[in-house]
């Protein structure tokens, strides 16, 4: 198991260089299609449909808006990133609507928590994961500020996992996750900002001109690495609450996209967030 684990992890860190190095139409058609299948586990997840496979109605019409609110940021990013922002506004409001029409003309199909289980889904992974092609080609500097997403979440997640397995003692949520430690929290918060401040200082201030304040680029990991972990006990607390052990199959070792990419989801957000609050005087669009 830990091989498998092991070079599926190799594997997927290879692939993501490529994708997100080369960027452009390429990384949103990834990140939809990462989305689709997210969004696929979740609404299974949370009991929109039974069984493996095949499509509901309902489905159907979240994973249509999935491509066009991906088409929708790949058209409206040409124009720059602030003609983005009312783009999303309009397509998200759109997702709701349709959502309701699926709602009304199936009825009674579908119960409202089921409804309500597809626009979580679809807000959860789809909207959260294009935060990633938002910070890489929104961006001049995105093909190097991007990576703070990752390192935010992989990376706190390898040093919380390494000083909890040292001196963990003390259970963080002992009846979410029982194997995570207040210490390797902390670890993986201080790790987090170590490695901001490292890869500010050897990449991002010396291939580009942002000039990012190494105490701002730490500050901004430290967040990163909170929310992640909160990203990772959120997709367990699902989990949980619909008694499932993963999310899906297609990563070998890992499970499914919502098992591997969980804090990511949640880190994107933040991230650009915080790229756009606290570095926007020394950042180009």
């Amino acid at each position: 198991m830990f091989r498998t684990r092991l070079i599926s992890g190799i594997l997927l860190v290879i692939a993501a260089l490529a994708v997100i190095m080369t960027g452009g139409i390429f990384l949103a058609a990834v990140l939809c299609l990462i989305s689709v299948i997210a969004y696929r586990e979740l609404t299974k997840a949370c009991g929109l449909r039974s069984g493996g496979g095949g499509f509901c109605s309902m489905e159907i019409a979240g994973c249509i808006m999935i491509f066009v609110y991906y088409a929708a940021l790949a058209l409206s990013m040409q124009r720059g990133l602030t003609s983005v922002y009312p783009v999303a506004v309009i397509v998200v409001v759109t997702v709701l609507l349709v959502h309701l029409f699926v709602y009304v003309f199936t009825f009674p199909k579908y119960h409202a928590n089921q409804v309500m289980a597809s626009m979580f889904s679809f807000l959860y992974a789809p909207m959260m994961l294009s935060f990633i092609y938002l910070l890489r080609d929104g961006f001049a500097q995105g093909r190097y500020l991007v990576w703070f997403i990752f390192l935010s979440s992989w990376g706190s997640d390898t040093c919380a996992y390494a000083v909890g397995v040292l001196i963990g003692k003390h259970k963080m949520t002992p009846k979410l996750s029982p194997k995570k430690s207040v210490e390797g929290a902390i670890g993986g918060v201080i790790g987090a900002a170590l490695l901001f401040v490292l890869y500010t200082y050897l990449v991002i201030n010396r291939y580009t001109n942002a000039g990012l304040p190494l105490v701002m680029a730490a500050a901004l990991g430290g967040v990163g690495a909170l929310v992640s972990m909160v990203g990772d006990l959120a997709a367990s607390a699902v989990k949980r609450d619909h008694n499932i052990k993963d999310y899906g199959k297609l990563i070998p070792g890992h499970g499914g996209i919502m098992d591997r990419f969980d804090s990511v989801i949640v880190t994107a957000p933040i991230i650009f967030i915080g790229i756009v609050l606290l570095f926007s005087t020394q950042i180009q669009c």
